[in-house]
């Protein structure tokens, strides 16, 4: 049974908490996504043809296919979408972007009547010897979860970084830089606590107007 979502103080705003076992289920999914493509030709970093966008792509496919042939337990009750419109606020009129990989759970659907999708997962290119990218990671990233643009009404949401070099300590250095020179400490990666591995961590982003902070959950994925 799934629990009941958090209340805000703010009027008819309800957070949905969908609770760590399945924010490492998210987790686990896009880590064996990820080794079913990491090394084909078509996610290659290297080819001019294929950028953020193709790789997302494949990505998806490949946690569908993860979702059929490993997962009985949760392969009929999580639903991976093909990006859709999100809205920053229940009532808002105009979509405030395109989520890449939303996520969405039939119990969910099925108790709370929730069509919007339960979690987000927000993918950007990364490597640690580049500011650039990671200036994007943040300010096109971490930024959107933090002022409402995604995930308004979450309490957890999730970032695939596809890292070109470095590897994923190397990109969580970079980010951490990027974060501290701007004074945004509390905004900082953290070991994770979910998986005990260097290409996960974790952060929580106060954010304006809202009661509840939102957690990240961060997956590094190396070529």
């Amino acid at each position: 049974m799934f629990d009941p979502p958090l209340q805000s103080v703010m009027s008819d705003r309800q957070f949905l908490d969908i609770r760590p076992e399945r924010c490492a289920f998210i987790l686990r999914l896009l880590d064996e996504g990820w080794r079913l493509i990491s090394g084909r030709p078509e996610v290659n970093p290297d080819d001019p043809d294929v950028g953020e966008v193709e790789i997302t792509e494949c990505l998806r496919d490949s946690m569908r296919e993860v979702l059929k042939g490993r997962v009985a337990k949760w392969g009929k009750n999580i639903w991976v979408l093909p990006g859709t419109e999100s809205r920053s606020t229940p009532h808002a009129r105009r979509p405030a972007g395109i989520t890449d990989i939303p996520i969405a759970f039939s119990e969910i659907r099925e108790e709370f009547d929730d069509h919007d999708p339960h979690a987000i997962i927000e993918c950007k290119l990364i490597a640690g010897s580049r500011t650039d990218l990671c200036r994007l990671y943040v300010v096109e990233g971490i930024d959107r979860f933090k002022k409402g643009k995604y995930a308004s009404s979450h309490v957890f949401g999730f970032m695939a970084g596809y890292v070109l070099s470095g590897g994923p300590r190397s990109a969580t250095r970079r980010i951490n830089r990027f974060l501290t020179r701007r004074k945004r400490l509390d905004d900082r990666l953290r070991p994770c606590t979910l998986r005990d591995e260097p290409w996960a961590r974790s952060s929580v982003h106060q954010r304006p107007k809202l009661k509840v902070p939102i957690t990240l959950h961060h997956a590094f994925l190396s070529f």
